[in-house]
């Protein structure tokens, strides 16, 4: 039977549980029984303590993991069963490595070769004619930072930052339905990190991408994206858009941080108690 044709664009998950190390002393939900509506075109920045689910839903998402339960929808399909190769085809995905995601012994244009026909055929994805060339140096010169002169150059030798620049560009150079981005600035120096940030505010905006972005950043988070949740034990404790999210300041976010570390402490005591038979 032939699949239905997409009837919306954006991110739908429904009820997504993932529980790591089941049925042993260490059991953890990561996420638990999480909702997320996405409507295409939205900038969303994903807050949370360590261990809240931010990169277990990123996860789910790309189809790296299979949740136990949920649904999830991405531009209109649903891509529950499909495997993270098959999903590849709608989502493109940097990590916060930035030598994972690419094939470093690989001249820049072949990389760029390769993440065009990403979810395509297999066959001649290598055969650089002069038209994908010169498409491919558009493209690389629009990042600003002199790489077109470095097309045949292994992508191995580029520095930290160029090489997350390129990877940024291959993750959207086919413009996916939905852009996954896991703390992709972290590992970079100050310098390099705010000039990934710049491009990736320009390509998300330029090209309207449906964009999730992880950040341990308080000021990435009040600067980037037009929405923004907080994550905690594998739920959505906060979701500010709009006039909330625009005049959103640091010092409200460490607030927010400050009360759930807080309020996990009282748990971890109210549990000691119990353990100690007092209750």
């Amino acid at each position: 039977m032939a699949e239905a044709a997409p009837t919306a664009g954006g991110l739908e998950a429904q009820g997504l549980v993932q529980t790591f190390q089941r049925g042993t002393p260490d059991a953890y939900r990561a996420l638990d029984h999480l909702d997320l509506v996405i409507e295409p075109g939205t900038f969303l920045v994903i807050l949370g303590t360590n261990g809240s689910g931010k990169s277990t839903l990123l996860n789910a998402i790309a189809g790296a993991i299979t949740p136990e339960q949920g649904t999830i929808r991405v531009g209109g399909r649903d891509v529950t069963a499909w495997p993270e190769h098959r999903r590849a085809s709608l989502i493109g995905r940097v990590f916060q490595d930035p030598y994972r995601g690419t094939a470093p012994e690989l001249t820049v244009a072949e990389n760029l070769a390769l993440a065009e026909r990403r979810g395509q055929f297999p066959g001649f994805a290598l055969a650089l004619d002069r038209a994908l060339r010169t498409r491919l140096l558009a493209a690389v010169e629009r990042l600003g930072m002199g790489l077109e002169r470095r097309l045949d150059v292994p992508i191995g030798l580029l520095s930290g930052g160029q090489r997350q620049a390129l990877t940024l560009l291959m993750a959207t150079i086919s413009r996916p339905e939905l852009l996954l981005l896991d703390e992709h600035t972290a590992a970079l120096d100050p310098r390099s990190a705010d000039q990934v940030l710049r491009l990736t505010r320009d390509i998300v905006s330029r090209d309207r991408l449906t964009t999730l972005m992880v950040t341990h950043s308080l000021d990435e988070a009040v600067r980037l994206g037009d929405r923004l949740i907080l994550m905690h034990r594998g739920r959505i404790v906060q979701d500010l858009r709009g006039t909330a999210k625009r005049w959103l300041r640091p010092e409200q976010l460490f607030r927010s941080f400050d009360e759930l570390r807080s309020a996990d402490l009282l748990d971890q005591r109210a549990a000691e108690v119990v353990r100690a038979g007092y209750v």
